[in-house]
């Protein structure tokens, strides 16, 4: 109820008395969450009466093309997600709010400028601080430490990096070096991140890092080119007396799907273990995808398990098929569970655990697992990414040529 009078509220600041216009050009947005700013950049361009936003972090663009105006107001949906931003144009300034829809009472406040590109602030060569380099980094949030590494490039005060962790990338992180400490951003439709960190005395970084509506962890990092995560394929694994993964969830239309159907026997299987409210997923699932169209005849086959974030068929089913077709993805999911980390591993009670959307399971030809890989090194994260996709390519081409034994 609290949720739908602050957007009753706040829908009072919109009127459809005229038709505004949505200037094309670029845009300067503010997220404000937990007293912080974060600072995001789009384009917007139009085909005849067609609009389309381009968020942008660093390299990365994602396109939005559902943009609706009404009168003196515009609604973005969040490509993929089920998350929006409403708000009023008021000629070169946007004032609303940023919603997700799928988590309870998730409203936070939106302005955006045209004209604008710069991130924290306009470009600079004045700097007295270099954050350049990798940097072994622990999170603290009540108590519980995990470990990350950080990856920062620097250019005058422009400052571009993310940070690595066992479960999965920052992605794409954008910012400043502001009189003297560091600040980075990103919004991707539906991670909303801002970390800030100064340098100490003794050269390294404590700062904090803000998630969303609530979500706060402080941080420190020490520079060290040899920092490392803990390997990815040995996080989880299959219980013992186990050998091989069962299930029977249904597919986006209700049919029910097991590994013991026709469609796998005597192939190379991978299991997705992945959610459509996960940026991170989406980086994996346009990797899979470009890699199954290509290899898709060698006799094996990709099946995503989707864990949504409401235990409802008709929903989950309904955002899986949107990410199917936005991302144009060739291979099926099924609809295992909600998101919640704890559910998940009931569904898969082979499993120590599910502590990361994605993980990936490789299965032979035999139908047993050969190896799993917790979280995702995407491509926001450089030569990581790159290692990523030579280790896979490694392990398919030894599962598609039988050479069972060498995968452990």
């Amino acid at each position: 109820m609290r949720l739908i009078l602050v957007l009753l509220s706040i829908s009072t600041l919109f009127s459809c008395n005229t038709q505004e216009v949505l200037k094309q050009g670029s845009w300067r947005g503010i997220i404000n969450m937990q007293g912080q700013e974060l600072p995001m950049n789009f384009d917007v361009t139009k085909s005849g009466e067609t609009y389309r936003v381009t968020l942008k972090n660093d390299s990365e663009e994602i396109a939005l093309d559902e943009i609706t105006l009404k009168g003196d107001s515009v609604i973005m949906y969040m490509h993929i997600f089920d998350a929006e931003i409403h708000a009023k144009i008021d000629g070169e300034s946007l004032t609303g709010y940023y919603v997700k829809n799928y988590e309870k009472d998730f409203v936070l406040p939106f302005k955006a400028s045209f004209g604008e590109e710069y991130r924290f602030v306009k470009a600079s060569d004045n700097t007295t601080e270099d954050y350049s380099g990798t940097y072994a980094v622990d999170f603290v949030h009540e108590g519980d430490t995990t470990v990350a590494v950080g990856i920062f490039n620097q250019n005058g005060n422009q400052l571009t990096g993310t940070f690595l962790t066992p479960i999965g990338d920052y992605r794409f992180l954008q910012g400043n070096v502001v009189d003297g400490e560091m600040m980075l951003s990103t919004f991707d439709g539906n991670h909303a991140f801002v970390f800030r960190a100064s340098k100490q005395e003794d050269g390294t970084l404590k700062g904090g890092y803000w998630s969303g509506k609530e979500w706060y962890e402080s941080w420190t990092g020490i520079k060290d080119d040899q920092a490392r995560l803990p390997d990815a394929d040995s996080l989880t694994f299959l219980k013992e007396g186990y050998d091989k993964i069962e299930f029977r969830f249904p597919d986006v239309n209700g049919e029910m799907i097991s590994m013991t159907d026709a469609r796998f026997k005597d192939k190379v299987v991978i299991l997705q273990i992945f959610g459509t409210w996960c940026p991170n997923c989406m980086d994996e699932t346009k990797f899979l995808s470009q890699w199954y169209t290509k290899n898709k005849d060698r006799g094996v086959e990709i099946l995503g398990l989707a864990y949504e974030a409401k235990d409802d068929f008709d929903y989950a089913s309904g955002r899986v098929k949107k990410m199917k077709a936005k991302l144009s993805v060739p291979y099926e999911f099924v609809i295992a569970g909600n998101k919640d980390k704890e559910a998940a591993a009931k569904t898969l009670p082979m499993l120590n655990h599910v502590i990361s959307f994605p993980t990936t399971i490789f299965i032979g030809k035999d139908g047993t697992v050969k190896r799993i890989h917790t979280g995702f090194s995407g491509p926001g994260t450089g030569i990581h990414y790159e290692r990523f996709i030579q280790r896979f390519n490694q392990t398919m081409d030894e599962l598609l040529g039988e050479n069972l034994a060498s995968i452990k």
